[in-house]
């Protein structure tokens, strides 16, 4: 089950630019970056309430955020949803018609277990499932 909007991701060109601009307009500081080296992607935490403000950065000129950027330009990318079983309900939602991009779950920012679904389905939102990663 969905249970919570995890968090927002705002694909950026300029982590720098970007964390200046977020902690102004949110009134809070950064709590965290993390290079996820997988996806050739910078990230920059940020907390308001339950919810969570991720910013994306590519680190390479052809990295999914880059190409993201090149078409829709900056802004957001996906919302992240909190699931307690994450192939629990990448099965249900396969079995739903759902189309997954990833076959299984992969290492994602912020100790988290992740799977994107397409946005083919789901109105042209990319949309996360995410799970805290077992200890």
């Amino acid at each position: 089950m969905l249970y919570k909007v995890e968090h927002i991701g705002i694909a950026v060109k300029s982590l720098d630019t970007g964390i200046d601009l977020y902690e102004k307009l949110l009134q809070t500081t950064c709590y965290k970056t993390e290079l996820v080296e997988s996806e050739n992607v910078q990230t920059a935490f940020f907390k308001i309430g339950e919810t969570k403000i991720e910013l994306l950065a590519s680190t390479t000129v052809d990295g999914v955020i880059a190409r993201f950027i090149e078409r829709k330009g900056e802004g957001i990318h996906h919302i992240a949803y909190a699931v307690d079983d994450i192939l629990f309900e990448m099965n249900e939602l396969r079995l739903k018609g759902f189309t997954l991009l990833n076959e299984s779950p992969k290492l994602g920012a912020d100790n988290k277990l992740v799977c994107f679904v397409s946005p083919k389905d789901t109105n042209g939102v990319l949309v996360e499932l995410c799970m805290d990663r077992p200890d």
